[in-house]
């Protein structure tokens, strides 16, 4: 994907002026950050059909399973769709993760002590049903996510924009932002709210409504989406932003079964595909271009810390001390995986290796188990149904029987699971994967979707009240520390504790692999996290 349109000019110019401002002026880093990614029920396989080159094809490796309201967004298909259908001020490259101007006329303009910003609109900029952009739709974007009408239920969003007190329209096409400190990366960090239209989503059956049917100011616009038919997407004809589309169509077909993907690529039906099996990277060589980048994308363990015996951390230790991680991803992932030595790939500029490193270790999980007064221990393991969850979650049990613990599976989609399944007293013990790096990969952003809020920590592990508090104490801290020595060590515990703590961490990172037909694809390139990005991208044949 070519970034030399990028108006931002990359971290070269204003925005670094910007960031050394508030950095003078005492600022934290870094903010929040979310997604999980989704999968579900093998599928949607609806054949685009454009002509002479204008339309793109591809398959995605899960299916829809959110809605597609940025505020809420959390499937990996609804996360790829808004990158093509919405904007934010800034944008950051999804493969280069560079950052570019996309609604912001130019760079984020900073008060002297940091703690206010101005963003100017650009010129002429129109939403897909032709109604000009304007600063009031910017202060709602913002506004509904960090002060929703339902307090009880934020959005998903709300914890990516935490420094972050008031944002107004100054006037039609400039809006205010007052922080609550100075925040060095401000100019990327608003990256993460997508502007929607106000008059679309001003109440709450409007926002049901937009959930469906969005309207964004993206270079495309989408026309329809289920988990039958896939998604399908066409130009934006009201879009004037420095990512145009260059192709009039794209149709993207959902599958999370591998072999459908491979076949839909040889098949010709397509021109890229996501996740292709490991097992197929040898043989896709040659014809096709097979992008492997190295992931934060997890798989991962997450208990129910509620209920006994996963209550005691020493049981949830032990099942971590019993996988055999290497011989994992060796079998299951053909080598395309490392295991985890922190929360953070080894690969992220932020990694630190965690002061518990769970390697393979049978007798010291015995031994965990034993301290703890647990014996027979017997449950089922819930797993999504993304593809390398269904593998590696057999060869994890079968691991496990080996220390004397009995797991039966239970796999299904990740909208019943997170659903149906994690929400009721009778849930133990889940595998899924989860990669919030798609909007960024700083290690606050990558720590809060997991480890601060409600959603996970409440609603889902169920962690008590002090643990809770004291992640969410250490992330706000770093936060709100200039100094980056103090700041890395106030990640380093909370990193520590994470991995202490085992109530939800990986037991590897996977790599990513793409593949596309360079001769019908230009100005491509696979992203190292989940989805297809076609910006900039047009048919060669």
């Amino acid at each position: 994907m070519s970034t030399t349109d990028n108006p931002l000019r990359s971290r070269l110019g204003t925005l670094r002026r910007v960031r050394s401002l508030a950095l003078a002026s005492a600022a934290a880093t870094l903010a929040l950050g979310l997604v999980a990614c989704s999968g579900g029920p093998a599928s949607t396989n609806a054949v685009g059909g454009g002509k002479g080159g204008k339309s793109i094809e591809a398959t995605l490796a899960f299916t829809l399973s959110s809605g597609f309201d940025p505020a809420n967004a959390s499937s990996a298909v609804a996360t790829a769709v808004n990158q093509h259908i919405f904007e934010g001020l800034v944008d950051l490259d999804p493969v280069t993760r560079e950052p570019y101007l996309a609604l912001a006329k130019a760079d984020p303009v900073a008060s002297a002590d940091g703690l206010t910003y101005t963003v100017s609109l650009r010129d002429g900029a129109k939403f897909s049903d032709g109604t000009p952009v304007t600063a009031d739709d910017v202060a709602w974007s913002f506004n509904r996510v960090l002060k929703p009408a339902d307090p009880s239920a934020p959005p998903l969003m709300q914890g990516f924009v935490s420094f972050l007190d008031t944002v107004t329209a100054k006037d039609a096409t400039t809006a205010e932002f007052k922080l609550k400190y100075p925040f060095a990366l401000f100019a990327e960090r608003i990256a993460v709210i997508k502007i929607v239209p106000k008059a679309k989503t001003a109440d709450a059956a409007a926002a049901k409504a937009f959930d469906t049917a969005p309207i964004g100011s993206g270079p495309f616009k989408m026309d329809s989406a289920s988990k039958e038919s896939g998604i399908k997407l066409s130009k934006n004809p009201n879009y004037d932003g420095p990512r145009p589309a260059k192709v009039d169509t794209m149709t993207w077909n959902t599958t999370t079964e591998s072999s459908a993907r491979v076949s839909d690529l040889q098949g010709g039906r397509v021109q890229a595909v996501e996740s292709v099996p490991y097992l197929n990277v040898d043989s896709l060589k040659g014809k096709y271009t097979v992008d492997v980048k190295q992931a934060f994308n997890q798989v991962f363990l997450m208990f129910n810390t509620a209920a006994q015996p996963f209550s005691d951390k020493r049981v949830r230790q032990a099942l971590h001390y019993a996988i055999d991680k290497d011989a994992v991803i060796k079998t299951a992932l053909n080598g395309y995986g490392s295991p985890a030595t922190s929360y953070l790939d080894e690969g992220n500029k932020g990694y630190q290796k965690a002061g518990t490193v769970y390697d393979y270790n049978p007798d010291k999980a015995k031994a965990l188990l034993k301290e703890a007064g647990v014996t027979n221990l017997s449950f089922q393991l819930d797993t999504t149904d993304n593809s390398v969850v269904k593998d590696v979650a057999p060869l994890v049990i079968e691991q496990w029987k080996k220390i004397g613990v009995d797991a039966s599976l239970n796999t299904a989609p990740s909208a019943a699971i997170y659903g149906d399944v994690v929400p009721k007293d009778t849930f133990r013990v889940l595998m899924a994967t989860g990669d919030p790096s798609v909007f960024g990969v700083d290690t606050d952003l990558l720590m809060r979707w997991y480890y601060y809020g409600e959603t996970w920590p409440g609603k889902r592990y169920r962690w008590d009240d002090a643990d809770r508090k004291a992640m969410a104490d250490l992330l706000d801290k770093a936060a709100q520390t200039s100094d980056e020595a103090a700041r890395k060590a106030l990640w380093k515990q909370a990193l520590d504790m994470a991995a202490d703590e085992a109530a939800l961490y990986p037991i590897l990172h996977t790599k990513v692999v793409t593949a596309y037909d360079p001769a019908k694809l230009t100005g491509f390139s696979g992203a190292a996290t989940t989805g297809l990005y076609f910006l900039g991208a047009s048919r060669s044949g």
